[in-house]
């Protein structure tokens, strides 16, 4: 494929009914100034108690099928978000995690599970979004046994394919110029401060020409494996996200 400029995917993880309105409001004002069709990564079914930040949200699920329906592409944020398992993930940014270290057979109830709460919501999951980066081998040949063979994560400069599953690489949690690649900037809004909201709208107002949705990246794009160029690269933007979460 030819080299192009620079193109970016703006990803919400942590959407679930008690999450933070106030914030995740103040981010929605921008994705809707902007014309934005996000990735929006639902939990089927939050049990994470650090995320009961507000009341549950009686319109969430409505607001999500609003947003899916204008553009946005939902994501399966894990299955409950308790990261509870000590396995070793094949990233290893963290140490717990939600699905790695877990026996296959479980994984794919997990995710059949959380499937099927999507969809009785009357939405359509595209893609899967580990919380923590959190996934080993059993869960990519999970997510390919369900049909669900996208996964937002991945440290290369374009989407590519591996063990059955097509990775679409999600490397920034904020906005940063980059001349070429595709970028996916990850924010949690419940622990974004606004300063960070300010950052994404000034960065917009200049650069919004650039911003991509999965289905523009599904059209525009051809994953296939890395070659071993790009596997150093990789390699390499995993160890300098280690470094940075060791200081």
């Amino acid at each position: 494929m030819k080299s192009r400029s620079a193109q970016y995917l703006l990803r919400f993880d942590d959407l679930c009914p008690t999450m933070s309105r106030e914030r995740w409001q103040r981010f929605l004002t921008i994705v809707t100034r902007h014309a934005l069709r996000p990735i929006l990564a639902v939990i089927p079914d939050n049990q994470d108690s650090e995320l009961e930040i507000d009341d549950a949200d009686p319109e969430f699920w409505n607001r999500m099928r609003g947003l899916e329906a204008n553009g946005a592409t939902i994501a399966m944020h894990g299955y409950r978000h308790l990261c509870e398992s000590s396995g070793k993930s094949i990233f290893g940014l963290h140490r717990d995690s939600e699905f790695a270290g877990i026996d296959e057979a479980t994984q794919r109830k997990w995710i059949q599970a959380g499937l099927s709460i999507l969809r009785g919501h009357g939405l359509s999951p595209q893609l899967f979004v580990a919380p923590r980066h959190g996934f080993d081998r059993a869960t990519l040949s999970a997510l390919a046994s369900e049909g669900l063979g996208f996964i937002s994560d991945g440290f290369s400069t374009r989407p590519f394919t591996r063990h059955s599953v097509v990775w679409i690489p999600q490397q920034l949690w904020e906005p940063v110029n980059k001349s070429s690649g595709l970028w996916t900037i990850c924010i949690h809004t419940n622990t974004a401060h606004s300063a960070l909201a300010d950052k994404l709208d000034s960065f917009l107002r200049q650069s919004a020409e650039h911003f991509v949705s999965f289905d523009d990246v599904l059209r525009n794009y051809q994953p296939s494996g890395l070659d071993w160029t790009e596997r150093l690269g990789a390699l390499a933007a995993i160890q300098r996200v280690r470094r940075a979460l060791t200081r």
